[in-house]
């Protein structure tokens, strides 16, 4: 029985990888950069990428977002207000988004993907599975708040090893949580060498510059031409 297990959870993912790569062609092709967000349930990440979009929106960018949830709306709703197109995925139930929810959304979205810059897909709250599904993105971001306590990437190592970034969140209480940023800092970078990680807080607005500089120039490197390509 576990052999079966495990042949039907490796067929799984292996169509799920095949999905995922035929939408990185596309978002290549398209020159789109996708970041998968993901995290555990109240890490802030809905806070953030509504700070994140209705930045990007005011400064002429052309962001839009896919968020995952098991059920409701209301985080889309809510991204909404900031100008951004946005689409809700509901899950029913699933802990994490797999690339065939993220397809059929954008063909029911009927979105120009050339006509986007930035796509944010804010993943469900779950520190585990959703490190095993590849969404085709070109950067995971995984997050982690001042509120949870600076061991999060010991006891969870997968998702933020796969992960290309870090944000810490809800920086503003970290003094009321005791939260030890140095020691946080070091837990990402024991679990992930070379890990940029962000400091911020949706609230304050504390190193949302920053973030939104890096995102800036992640772009740009997807805009440039690759070596013996004539721009």
């Amino acid at each position: 029985m576990t052999t079966r297990l495990l042949e039907i959870r490796a067929g799984v993912l292996s169509k799920n990888d095949r999905l995922a790569a035929a939408l990185r062609e596309r978002f290549q092709a398209a020159g789109l950069l996708v970041l998968n967000l993901v995290s555990s349930p109240g890490t802030g990440k809905t806070a953030l990428l509504e700070r994140t979009l209705a930045a990007l929106v005011a400064a002429g960018a052309r962001p839009a977002a896919i968020v995952g949830d098991l059920a409701t709306d209301n985080d889309a709703r809510r991204l909404a207000r900031s100008g951004a197109p946005v689409r809700q995925i509901e899950t029913d139930g699933i802990c994490h988004l797999e690339a065939a929810m993220l397809a059929a959304q954008l063909d029911a979205a009927g979105w120009a993907l050339d006509e986007l810059d930035y796509l944010f897909i804010e993943n469900v709250g779950n520190l585990v599975c959703p490190a095993s599904y590849d969404l085709g993105e070109q950067l995971r971001v995984a997050l982690l708040s001042a509120t949870e306590g600076e061991d999060k990437p010991l006891k969870y190592p997968v998702i933020f090893n796969s992960a290309d970034a870090a944000v810490i969140t809800k920086h503003d209480l970290a003094g009321p949580c005791a939260f030890d940023h140095a020691l946080a800092v070091s837990n990402l970078a024991a679990v992930r060498p070379g890990i940029p990680v962000f400091t911020t807080s949706a609230r304050t607005g504390e190193g949302i510059a920053t973030w939104l500089a890096w995102l800036a120039e992640r772009r740009a490197e997807l805009r440039q031409p690759g070596p013996g390509v004539q721009s």
